[in-house]
């Protein structure tokens, strides 16, 4: 894949430093001596709906686009050229193509432990074969269910999940917690069966304080299924980011929502809180790039990049 594709579009956003390095057309790494700055690079899908292959070359709007083969070429490019990768995803992995309904989302599950997916979150959709046909699935799994608002007690799932992780790359602690959308009217009953929603901004608030408080996390993320924003009063991604005041990376799905720079949001704490959202399908790759101090490892700077998986192969 020619670089100009996989860096469509890049930004750079920074903290005390970033205009005057963005002016000069300069990077971290031009500035900063090796030895005092640690990266971490965070990549990111959503809402890819069982889509195993790329888009068909038909002339249409994502033709060649997506598919599992050239994502795990481009993870697998990034992996060999930074040296601490987190790879997550916020849901909605299956339903969209005939893999699901032959196999239940076998293949999906399987297809993201190959790739070394850290942790992703339940969507709507994954509830589509019911939480048995979730559970059925699990033992495929290489990577941990991460919820932090729905109660599985007297379900199939109870003990399946657990409500955050922190991972440490390079002395860096990172925790994760997420958030599941209401499903009363969006999944039927008997798919959930006695799933309980909780108030997801009280168990964000809580979660947060304990990643950053109690643990120390250098950076707290929420991967979310809540939506990006809506028309009408209701819970999403922004307003929860303006609710919030240790969470510093909300990863959304649900929407479908392209951003090609995450959105920037002042919260409760006066600091950032980035909301990033890639579509759908596996056609993009979300990418952020943090660099902390090795000294105390504040944020530093941050780069943002939306990479295209596109199929070069033509039969």
């Amino acid at each position: 894949m020619e670089e100009s594709k996989l860096n469509r579009r890049k930004f750079l956003k920074t903290g005390f430093s970033g205009a005057a390095l963005l002016a000069l057309g300069l990077n971290c790494e031009s500035v900063f001596a090796k030895d005092d700055f640690k990266k971490l690079t965070i990549l990111h899908t959503n809402d890819v709906h069982s889509r195993i292959d790329p888009f068909p070359q038909d002339g249409s709007r994502n033709a060649g686009r997506g598919g599992v083969a050239p994502r795990a070429t481009l993870i697998n490019k990034i992996r060999a050229e930074e040296p601490n990768v987190l790879l997550l995803d916020a849901g909605d992995i299956f339903q969209g193509t005939p893999y699901f309904n032959l196999w239940g989302g076998e293949l999906e599950i399987k297809m993201m432990s190959m790739m070394g997916y850290d942790a992703a979150i339940m969507g709507n959709h994954d509830f589509d074969n019911g939480v048995e046909g979730f559970v059925k699935q699990l033992p495929n799994a290489n990577f941990p269910i991460i919820n932090s608002n729905y109660d599985f007690r007297d379900t199939l799932m109870e003990g399946q999940s657990i409500p955050y992780k922190i991972f440490n790359k390079q002395g860096i602690k990172i925790g994760v917690y997420g958030l599941g959308i209401a499903l009363d009217g969006l999944v039927n009953p008997v798919q959930y069966g006695n799933t309980k929603y909780l108030d997801p901004l009280e168990k964000a608030l809580k979660y947060e304080q304990e990643l950053k408080r109690e643990y120390k996390c250098d950076l707290v993320i929420c991967l979310s299924h809540l939506g990006y924003k809506y028309k009408e009063q209701k819970i999403s991604d922004v307003v929860l980011a303006s609710n919030l005041y240790h969470t510093d990376l909300i990863i959304g799905g649900h929407t479908h929502t392209f951003l090609s720079v995450p959105t920037s949001i002042r919260n409760k704490s006066g600091n950032e809180t980035l909301v990033n959202q890639v579509g759908f399908a596996g056609i993009n790759l979300g990418r952020i790039d943090y660099v902390f101090s090795s000294k105390n490892s504040k944020k530093v700077t941050y780069t943002s990049a939306l990479e295209v998986i596109e199929n070069n192969f033509k039969i």
